[in-house]
């Protein structure tokens, strides 16, 4: 039946029309649904009766939390190749969307995190809302943010990016516009009557018709600090800078960190910094399945995902413990081509 589809297909007058439909899993893709969903948008790239496609999800909670991270830990724990494949086919369709030729319009309402944010923010158009929690919290599970997010991340302002890769704090709608994550602040209340304005006008002039000023963006005030502690080097460093600095957020962001997986805080710093380096959203994809495919092959993966979603306990033990004890050669683990090759997107080796 239509209601039991993890992916509804739809069109509304001149929009094609898709919502992610696992409300009770918070709408987390699956492997099934990214072919879906990318499946659709090249039908939809020829036929010129679709002038934009709207993406939202279903039920109030949010557009989608990521992708379903409780099949990523039982392949990761029996040492399947299943997780692989659904990077390499995710990954290609965020590369899609932001290459599509036609309006995409995403409605980041509620929680938007992780593999969400990959189907969202490389659109066209980004709408928040009062509602929506944005964030990439992947150092949490022994991940390094991938779905395109170290290279949004690092082209947001001074080093807020970083301060959210590491920490994976999720900002609103504010902070998300300021972050270049978001491009229009939509109250809650107005999104149904935008949706179906969508259907017969043109996208862009529709998401500023129905555009509001957000609230005050919180980390526009925290810039300072984060700019000077988040510059440094090492995860060493900017933990050190943190902790000195004196201030309650920045110790706050410090103890947050030392909750994080300590190979996945190195390997998200690096990556972070060579996206910057990084030309392409294509190349950078690349290198993030290195990153993605080389976590799969640690304890840490697995033992994030337990203690975070599985028990529920919230007590990772991480593997080395500390930060001082990864070393050189685990953070180059996560650059490594890996086993299957890589996505073929931009040329890694060309980053």
């Amino acid at each position: 039946m239509a209601h039991e589809e993890p992916v509804l297909l739809g069109r509304a007058g001149r929009t094609a029309r898709i919502t992610l439909n696992r409300p009770r899993a918070l709408n987390a893709l699956t492997h099934a649904m990214v072919l879906t969903i990318d499946k659709a948008l090249a039908e939809w790239e020829h036929d010129e009766s679709v002038a934009a496609v709207v993406i939202s999800g279903a039920g109030e909670r949010g557009l989608c939390a990521g992708g379903d991270i409780r099949a990523i830990h039982e392949d990761a724990r029996t040492g399947g190749g299943a997780s692989a494949a659904f990077w390499r086919a995710e990954y290609r369709l965020n590369a899609r969307i932001a290459r599509y030729p036609k309006p995409y319009v995403a409605l980041m309402d509620g929680i938007v995190m992780g593999g969400g944010v990959g189907v969202s923010a490389h659109g066209t158009i980004r709408i928040v809302t009062e509602r929506s929690a944005v964030a990439m919290p992947e150092t949490g599970i022994g991940l390094v943010p991938d779905v395109g997010g170290t290279y949004l991340l690092s082209r947001a302002p001074g080093e807020l990016g970083t301060h959210l890769a590491l920490t994976g704090r999720a900002v609103g709608a504010a902070d998300a516009l300021l972050c270049g994550l978001a491009d229009h602040f939509v109250p809650s209340d107005r999104l149904p009557e935008l949706s179906a304005a969508l259907a017969e006008t043109d996208a862009g002039e529709i998401a500023h018709r129905y555009a509001a000023a957000p609230p005050e963006a919180q980390l526009a005030t925290d810039r300072a600090w984060i700019d000077i502690c988040y510059a440094a080097d090492s995860m060493e460093e900017i933990v050190g800078r943190l902790l000195d600095h004196g201030g309650p957020a920045a110790k706050e962001a410090a103890a947050t960190i030392l909750t994080r997986s300590p190979t996945a805080l190195k390997a998200t710093l690096a990556a972070l910094r060579l996206a910057r380096r990084t030309s392409t959203l294509e190349q950078v994809l690349d290198l993030e399945y290195r990153a993605s495919c080389a976590a799969l092959t640690t304890a840490d993966l697995v033992e994030g995902i337990r203690a975070q979603v599985i028990d529920k306990d919230r007590t990772p033990r991480w593997s080395p413990e500390e930060l001082a004890l990864v070393t050189d050669a685990e953070v180059a683990r996560f650059s490594a081509r890996p086993p299957g090759g890589d996505l073929g997107l931009g040329g890694a080796d060309r980053a």
